[in-house]
């Protein structure tokens, strides 16, 4: 018979050599203030570094770390989810490997989950990041409430402890791309928040540079809601009628006041114009004709290169 842990703690690691250890051995003592077991997964979503060797090493000191190598760069979520898949805990913790979201917090997650809470998450009282970071984190929020209707908060963040009726749950939903957060809110499952502290990076710089939060931002949006199609018809639909109004009045003027417009700057403006307006209507049905046959394929988000022995799981393996 295969011990089920009480928790699995799930850490997507891309770089961050020089947090790993710390990481652990801070794990190992906050763990050890609740009377639960629990197994470390680390999940190697191929970033710069040697972060596999360090895992191996640390997996073969303590039974309760398993490492998974993914073959390639899948992204964050896509680790996130590889490490869900092969966690067999009651509860799980979502946490960065950074060091940001500190191991001390968890005792306070699990407490707060004994008291009947699927959802425990933490909300960044104070952020500890770059000023341009925590702007465009506000101004991500603010358009995807704007585009989903649904309110969100820049505060809140992955880390967080889910039960394993949440977890279930998430892992029958086949989207791509899978977005742990977002699925969690489209499940149903209303987060209890509470507020935590939010550590500085030690190391290195975060991996998430401009373009990829601006991907992030617009796999969100798309993911969740089609207002963006809606817009797009709304303002096509504003421009003919504008476009018909003109033509009317031009009409008028013409037999009124014997009235002939001067055509060429005219056109020529309403032309470039209206081409603008129709290619960005055409990108945007083009990015969700896109994740349609993304969805089609029905390709795994993630595959596993290798993989540490496990103590709990191994029939998983």
């Amino acid at each position: 018979m295969i011990d089920i842990p009480d928790i699995s703690i799930v850490v997507p690691v891309y770089g961050s050599d020089g947090t790993l250890v710390p990481l652990y051995e801070r794990v190992m003592a906050a763990v050890a203030r609740i009377p639960a077991s629990f197994e470390l997964i680390f999940v190697d979503d191929r970033g710069p570094g040697k972060p596999w060797e360090i895992i191996n090493s640390m997996a073969s000191k303590d039974q309760r770390v398993i490492g998974l190598r993914l073959s390639k760069n899948f992204g964050q979520h896509s680790a996130i989810m590889a490490g869900i898949n092969s966690a067999h805990g009651r509860w799980l913790v979502i946490m960065d490997c950074d060091l940001q979201d500190l191991p001390e917090e968890i005792p306070r997650l699990w407490v707060e989950a004994q008291k009947g809470c699927d959802v425990v998450t933490g909300r960044r009282v104070e952020r500890q990041d770059g000023i341009f970071k925590r702007l465009s984190s506000k101004a991500f929020h603010k358009v995807f409430m704007y585009m989903t209707d649904q309110k969100t908060d820049a505060a809140q963040s992955n880390f967080g402890i889910y039960s394993r009726k949440v977890i279930d749950a998430i892992k029958t939903l086949p989207e791509q791309p899978s977005i742990f957060t977002l699925l969690i809110r489209w499940a149903g499952f209303e987060p209890k928040t509470i507020d935590i502290e939010h550590g500085r990076r030690i190391e290195g710089k975060s991996s998430y540079n401009f373009s990829r939060r601006f991907t992030l931002a617009m796999d969100s949006i798309i993911s969740y809601s089609n207002k963006p199609l809606k817009m797009c018809t709304q303002f096509g639909f504003i421009m003919a009628l504008a476009a018909f109004c003109y033509g009317a009045w031009l009409f008028v003027r013409y037999f009124l006041y014997d009235y002939i417009p001067a055509g060429w700057t005219s056109v020529m403006v309403s032309l470039f114009f209206l081409s603008g307006v129709l290619l960005f209507g055409m990108g945007i049905l083009g990015i969700y004709i896109g994740r349609i046959f993304n969805q089609v394929k029905g390709r795994p988000l993630y595959v596993i290169y290798d993989r540490t022995p496990a103590s709990f799981n191994d029939d998983s393996l």
